[in-house]
């Protein structure tokens, strides 16, 4: 078996195992999201050390990553059905089996006997013998191991394979499989005019971070060996924020002219508007809309820690029209919802939310929203449509299906994203970046121009 996670994580105190078991079980049980509750759960334990938090990171999004793949390997040696298992045995051997197989850090009798532990201490220990002989079977046949296809392999919906496949191709399809497995480090953006890069590095290395510039963007910073994002000097005096390369292109796509008017239609976490503001360098205005207070609420506070002025974000359903915006922008910015397929190496649970029909529905949406804020570009103004995803229904259909219903033109993107990143169909407007063949998340941008 390889081994992704080999070498970052320590072996984890009883504490951080049932820290881990607890955020999976409300993932995989209850529904919750991923992000959110890992995050609320490192938040609470911030007392515990780097090694285990880092522990409980790995554990968490390894167990959701590879989560088809274990429930196959569990099938191997359990004589009950995953599915009819009591669910948190379900979790508990979910998350100890992938200890197992991806964490050679992590003893395998140790997994065994705290997972027993964990069993008995949530009362369950007429089940301590069934999960001390699934996993200690496991450890045996480990290397035994074979899986039938590419679904269980990349661990991924069969029917989101056979999407990609036609889609995407085999090879590529496989590419992009592989770069969601693989580690993914923090990146960040440097704002331009809050410090200079040197000051940027230098804060971040004395606090212990390894840092190395992007190979496509130099504004962009990959972060290694952080402990607490907001601990960092460099977050705290609004010298960098966090955004992925992908969405870093949308304010190089868009190449504000100084004085513009900007309206950001969905724009949760902020990071795009707060890009374009700082582009304007207090020239111009831009406002950030979003259905949901408590996203707007986290805009708001980034917008104070970055101490931009030229920014204001307000709650509003993009659906509602807005007649005061009517023929106004310069630039309207359309990040939509979406399936977040383009993200999957972040947030692992979307593969195991996402279906067929809500590919539908959401292609649906974003026309309903591309059919309202069309209208607030003002002759010659630019419209930016993107999404965090890898799906034509969502993407280039969605693209080709405005440009055939509004009065807009592509605008070409050549020379737009910096040397190092080239397409052929930059030309004509749009990339799909996908995972794996571009070092970043999955991403659709395209660029129309009001006629």
């Amino acid at each position: 078996m390889t081994n992704p996670a080999s070498g970052r994580e320590s072996s984890g105190t009883g504490n951080a195992r049932e820290v881990a078991l607890d955020v999976l079980y409300e993932i995989l049980e209850k529904g919750a999201f991923s992000h959110l509750v890992l995050g609320q759960a490192l938040s609470k334990y911030q007392y515990q050390g780097k090694h285990d938090r880092a522990f409980i990171t790995r554990v968490t999004e390894g167990t959701l990553e590879y989560l088809l793949q274990l429930d196959f390997v569990l099938g191997q040696y359990s004589s009950v059905p995953v599915k009819k298992m009591k669910p948190l045995i379900r979790t508990l051997l979910r998350m100890s089996a992938y200890q197992i197989l991806y964490m050679d850090r992590v003893p395998d009798a140790a997994v065994c006997s705290e997972a027993v532990k964990l069993a008995r201490k949530r009362r369950f220990q007429g089940l301590t013998g069934f999960v001390n002989g699934v996993l200690r079977t496991l450890s045996r046949e480990k290397e035994k191991l074979e899986f039938p296809d590419d679904s269980i392999r990349f661990s991924v919906p069969s029917w989101l394979l056979e999407l990609w496949n036609r889609e995407l191709g085999p090879r590529q399809t496989r590419q992009v499989l592989a770069y969601f497995l693989e580690e993914h480090p923090l990146m960040v953006r440097c704002c331009p005019g809050a410090a200079s890069r040197d000051a940027i590095l230098a804060s971040l290395q004395s606090q212990g971070v390894s840092v190395r510039e992007h190979p496509l963007l130099e504004e962009v910073l990959i972060l290694e060996k952080l402990d607490y994002l907001e601990a960092l000097e460099a977050f705290q005096k609004g010298w960098i924020q966090v955004q992925d390369l992908s969405s870093v292109l949308v304010g190089r796509a868009a190449a504000p002219a100084p004085g513009a008017q900007v309206l950001d239609v969905c724009g949760a976490p902020g990071g795009k508007a707060l890009h374009i503001a700082q582009l304007l360098n207090g020239t111009g205005h831009v406002e950030v809309r979003d259905i949901s207070p408590v996203k707007v609420q986290r805009i708001q506070e980034n917008i104070r820690r970055l101490g931009v002025s030229n920014l204001s974000a307000s709650v509003r359903d993009a659906l509602d029209p807005d007649p005061s915006w009517k023929d106004r922008a310069d630039l309207v910015v359309a990040d939509l919802p979406c399936s977040g397929l383009g993200v999957l190496g972040r947030k692992p649970d979307i593969k195991w939310r996402v279906t067929p029909e809500s590919l539908d529905s959401l292609a649906d949406l974003q026309r309903q929203i591309l059919s309202v804020v069309w209208q607030y570009v003002k002759p010659g103004g630019i419209l930016i449509y993107s999404t965090c995803t890898i799906d034509r229904k969502e993407n280039e259909d969605n693209r080709d299906w405005f440009l055939g219903q509004f009065p807009f033109r592509p605008v070409s993107l050549e020379g737009r994203l910096g040397e190092k990143l080239n397409a052929e169909t930059l030309k004509e407007g749009y990339i799909q970046l996908l995972p794996g063949i571009w070092p970043c998340d999955g991403f659709f941008l395209s660029v129309m121009q009001r006629i």
